[in-house]
């Protein structure tokens, strides 16, 4: 196996608290579906995960090379990754909550049409970006070989978490608006998974730093 069962659950746990928080794609998901029915909401989450490919392509052929080069860079990426969770958590606790109303209003959109939205959201959200420059490279061990494919593991471990809480999203939103616009629901998951963050936040500059 290309990565370590053990990391590779850490790394699932992780991203796991990232994903469920509310960011730019979750909002289009959500926004669409409303606005436009469950066939629009499906193509609007597969436009998200053609985007976490297209990133993951170039995390294989780029990190890899920086990983391997450099024991420097790879504590520098660490400690990047650190701050990154950080700031995430930080502004968990700090969001604001969902305009449900406001998204059941918005100008109907067609399936072609939220793919690429989604895509584009994906592709030039600096929070994707710095997820695979930042914080997958913790999970990469240089010592096992093949950078390239370990990352590539990587990336399919988020690309299925993803997939499945996005369509999960994408059905509630289409069936549930009243439960998704509940102020204690959504305090109830940015605080937790804000918390969560920290905690792995610590666990990266123990692991790579102190």
């Amino acid at each position: 196996m290309p990565v370590d069962p053990a990391t590779l659950l850490a790394f699932v746990v992780t991203i796991l608290a990232l994903v469920l928080s509310v960011g730019p794609d979750t909002l289009v998901i959500i926004r669409y579906t409303m606005s436009s029915g469950p066939r629009t909401g499906f193509a609007t989450v597969m436009g998200v995960q053609l985007g976490l490919f297209t990133h993951t392509a170039l995390a294989a052929v780029g990190i890899s090379l920086v990983i391997a080069s450099s024991a420097i860079a790879f504590k520098t990426i660490a400690i990047a990754g650190a701050a990154y969770l950080v700031w995430l958590g930080v502004q968990g606790f700090r969001s604001g909550l969902i305009n449900v109303e406001a998204m059941t209003q918005g100008t109907e959109v067609s399936p072609l049409k939220g793919l690429r939205d989604a895509l584009l959201t994906n592709l030039l959200n600096p929070k994707v970006i710095i997820l695979f420059l930042a914080l997958m490279p913790n999970f990469v061990d240089p010592a096992r070989g093949r950078i390239w494919l370990q990352l590539v593991t990587l990336g399919v471990a988020l690309f299925v978490v993803n997939v499945v809480w996005q369509i999960g999203v994408m059905l509630l939103a289409d069936r549930a608006r009243v439960w998704l616009g509940r102020p204690s629901v959504q305090r109830a998951v940015s605080w937790s998974t804000s918390a969560v963050l920290f905690v792995f936040a610590g666990g990266l500059l123990i692991d790579h730093v102190i």
